[in-house]
């Protein structure tokens, strides 16, 4: 077999299909929420509880990454990506039958644990059996997986919600998880030596209570009490120095869920900071643009999930071409251009939501979905390439990690400037006058990290081990 044949009737062939249904779960999870917000909220109640929704998914799929990515080094991929499936699909199910937005919060939290080792799992198993320069190709594939989910998402999203049920966004996942499982467990083996390992249950438990604790005071400081109150510093200060112990563990643990090592290389550190910037980026007009549209212009749902579409389908069409790039002018290059044209995009879509108009809003979501696919891609294959296979996971699970945990902090902190201009407002409840400030402020907001973004791309080194 020739090291180049990539393609659906190589001998890779099934996996590479496996990997792209269990790439599917998570790129329609992805999409597909968000246009149902205000739809849930109408059922369940709880405008200023939503931003949950997203953090408590991501902060179970963050803090879960790691610990995933070290057993996946030790016990194989194969186990792991299966497991993620499982709880995938339990989360699914009882999202699903929640009853309430308490519930349905709790419920997304095992989501995110299933998440938390399906993307990280299908990227490393791609790492695994590709070379760089076939990974290049195989992107192409991978990214339409995004491209089909961008449309399928938002769409189902709408339909569900518009015309059925919000449950039913929950429910699809069934026969997507069964399918998935059953591809991979036909097509994909693997040989490990298993050999004994340490989880370090004790880093784990400090960094999920740490964010907890961080994401939990920004969420509610001036809602459920005031910033400078005794329980505001409280949440603040015992995240924050749980975070240093979380750090003191690690440096003392036989195995770390997440090894300082994996954030001290300058190349590793530059790319999981882009990381955490395009996480918040990502989040914020996904988890906003939806509620903007329907909320001031009263566009039906099918209509504002289409509006999102366009920055998910603008991701894999430059993500299936950033091979070519990097592969011309290197990963730190591609990565500038992709930065920079988020920060325009997003800088557009500031600009101009004082006006909202569907269409304006719709071409800045697919700019700002342009240089996201130049810009996540080619900075995790660069941070994969930079380390062997003993560490590849450890490093996937630290990128990814840090996507997550921006995704995580950045909703919660939009979460809590939105709700801050919607509770301050004159009317004091949210109305259409309200939720276009506050839209207003949490898309300037994304323009600041973009331009923040920009800065990690330029700290990124020139050249890594290829």
């Amino acid at each position: 077999m020739s090291t180049t044949e990539v393609g659906f009737r190589s001998a890779r062939g099934p996996i590479l299909i496996a990997l792209m249904l269990t790439t599917g779960l998570v790129a329609i999870d992805a999409t597909i929420l968000a246009t149902a917000v205000p739809t849930i909220v109408g059922d369940l109640g709880g405008f200023a509880q939503f931003p949950w929704l997203f953090s408590i998914y991501l902060l179970a799929q963050a803090v879960s990454v790691p610990v995933y990515a070290k057993l996946s080094d030790t016990l194989g991929r194969k186990p792991i990506v299966m497991i993620g499936i499982g709880l995938f699909l339990l989360g699914s199910v009882l999202c699903g039958l929640a009853w309430s937005m308490p519930a349905l919060i709790a419920f997304r939290a095992i989501q995110g644990l299933g998440a938390g080792a399906v993307q990280p799992m299908a990227i490393t198993i791609a790492g695994d059996i590709y070379t760089v320069v076939e990974r290049a190709k195989v992107q192409g594939y991978l990214a339409s997986v995004w491209a089909i989910s961008s449309v399928v998402g938002p769409s189902l999203g709408g339909i569900f919600s518009q015309f059925l049920s919000w449950r039913w966004i929950f429910f699809v996942n069934i026969p997507l998880c069964l399918i998935a499982a059953w591809m991979l467990q036909r097509t994909f083996h693997e040989t490990v030596t298993v050999r004994r390992h340490r989880v370090d249950y004790l880093g784990a438990v400090l960094l999920t209570t740490a964010l907890t604790l961080l994401i939990l005071a920004v969420l509610e400081g001036g809602q459920a009490w005031a910033w400078d109150s005794v329980p505001s510093i409280v949440a603040f200060a015992s995240g924050a120095v749980l975070l240093v112990l979380f750090g003191l563990a690690e440096r003392r643990a036989a195995e770390p869920v997440l090894p300082l090592w994996a954030f001290s290389r300058r190349l590793l550190l530059s790319t999981a900071l882009i990381s955490v910037g395009v996480g918040s980026i990502l989040i914020g007009l996904t988890s906003f643009v939806p509620t903007y549209l329907e909320g001031v212009l009263g566009t039906p749902p099918l209509v504002a999930g289409l509006a999102l579409a366009a920055l998910t389908v603008g991701w894999p069409i430059s993500a299936a071409l950033s091979g070519r790039f990097y592969l011309r002018i290197g990963f730190r290059n591609t990565a500038l251009i992709g930065v920079s044209i988020v920060l325009f995009g997003a800088l557009l879509l500031a600009g101009t939501a004082g006006t909202p108009m569907v269409g304006v809003t719709a071409l800045s979501c697919f700019v700002v979905g342009l240089g996201l696919g130049l810009v996540a891609t080619p900075t995790l294959i660069a941070a994969q390439s930079s380390v062997e296979w003993d560490e590849r996971g450890v490093v996937t699970g630290a990128n990814l990690f840090s996507r997550s945990i921006g995704s995580a902090v950045g909703v919660a902190i939009f979460g809590a400037v939105a709700n801050g201009i919607i509770g301050s407002s004159a009317s004091g409840v949210r109305d259409a006058a309200s939720v276009q400030a506050a839209s207003v402020a949490v898309f300037v907001a994304v323009a600041i990290t973009a331009a923040l973004t920009v800065v990690a791309a330029v700290s990124m080194p020139r050249r890594t081990r290829a």
